[in-house]
């Protein structure tokens, strides 16, 4: 009898068909009355859910999957995934670590080059005819200090990365790691003031939660950059958008923000803002390793048991 599958979120290209033919795969409708009539139908006969670390899944979703298995998703986050609802019914929850650490680390290293070089302020003004015009100088990331918040696997490789740039490097998280050369600070604003720029790179969830607020802001200082590339949540966005607007920082360069994809209107207005829609994981090749891993999160699980 073939297992039933529920697809409840955005997927790289290369996990459907690789399931199509060993499970009996339903999407569900983006319509929330047609959800419900699927759920009610299918619900109880879904043992696997496919979704991502935006999507997530939902407590209503899970409540409505009373036979669920393993919930196989798409990113490293788990925030959006009710884990520990999920874990106290024994539903398996498997993620995609390690196949973004290099193209995030990249990521965050062109948005600090993009925010401290004003790049794309001079992209607009060539495109609008502007040329040099009311463009200021941008200043150098060479040499400059690096704070990261949170050396994981992606702090890791992006201080590997900031070293060819000469930059001093320090960082903070719960514990010190004895096994990399950087400068431990024992708390966030520590870090912030020893920082040019601040990098974050936490997971989302209670305990990061408005943890770059505004002492560390203030602590970061009118030369300062801060780019984060982990979670929205881990910034107190109303915080961060009154520095940014009072000078109390130089820039900021976002990939993520606290209410995806609802991007504030006061951070639109700022010429020190670089935006990207949550896209520091977003190349082919990281979104098709991504991809993979989902799916075979689900073969192992059901097939190779």
């Amino acid at each position: 009898m073939a297992i039933d599958i529920l697809v409840a979120g955005r997927l790289p290209p290369n996990v459907i068909p690789q399931l199509e033919n060993r499970f009996r795969l339903h999407t569900l409708p983006g319509d929330d009355s047609e959800a419900n009539a699927m759920l009610q139908e299918v619900g109880p006969s879904i043992r696997g859910l496919l979704t991502n670390a935006a999507q997530g899944a939902p407590e209503a979703l899970l409540a409505a999957l009373p036979n669920l298995e393993i919930i196989s998703s798409s990113g490293v986050g788990t925030d959006a995934l009710n884990v520990e609802i999920a874990e106290g019914r024994g539903i398996r929850v498997e993620t995609t670590p390690g196949v973004l650490t290099e193209d995030v680390a990249d990521g965050a290293i062109a948005l600090m080059l993009a925010t401290t070089r004003r790049l794309m302020q001079a992209e607009r003004n060539v495109r609008a005819g502007r040329w040099l015009k009311d463009l200021p100088l941008g200043n150098r990331m060479t040499g400059k200090r690096l704070g990261i918040l949170g050396l994981g696997k992606i702090g890791q490789a992006l201080a590997k990365r900031a070293v060819a740039f000469d930059m001093p490097i320090a960082y903070h998280q719960r514990n010190r790691n004895p096994d990399v050369p950087y400068t431990y600070h024992d708390s966030v604003v520590s870090l912030a003031e020893a920082s040019d720029f601040l990098v974050v790179i936490v997971p989302g969830g209670p305990a990061t939660a408005n943890m770059v607020n505004a002492p560390v802001l203030d602590a970061l200082g009118p030369e300062g950059i801060l780019v984060n590339v982990g979670r929205g949540s881990t910034v107190d966005q109303p915080e961060l958008i009154r520095a940014l607007q009072q000078g109390r920082i130089r820039a900021a360069g976002l990939d993520v923000l606290a209410d995806e994809p609802h991007v504030p209107e006061e951070l639109l207005e700022l010429d020190n803002v670089v935006l990207t829609p949550h896209y520091a994981s977003g190349t082919i090749e990281t979104r098709l390793a991504m991809g993979q891993r989902v799916a075979d999160n689900m073969l192992k699980y059901f097939v190779a048991g």
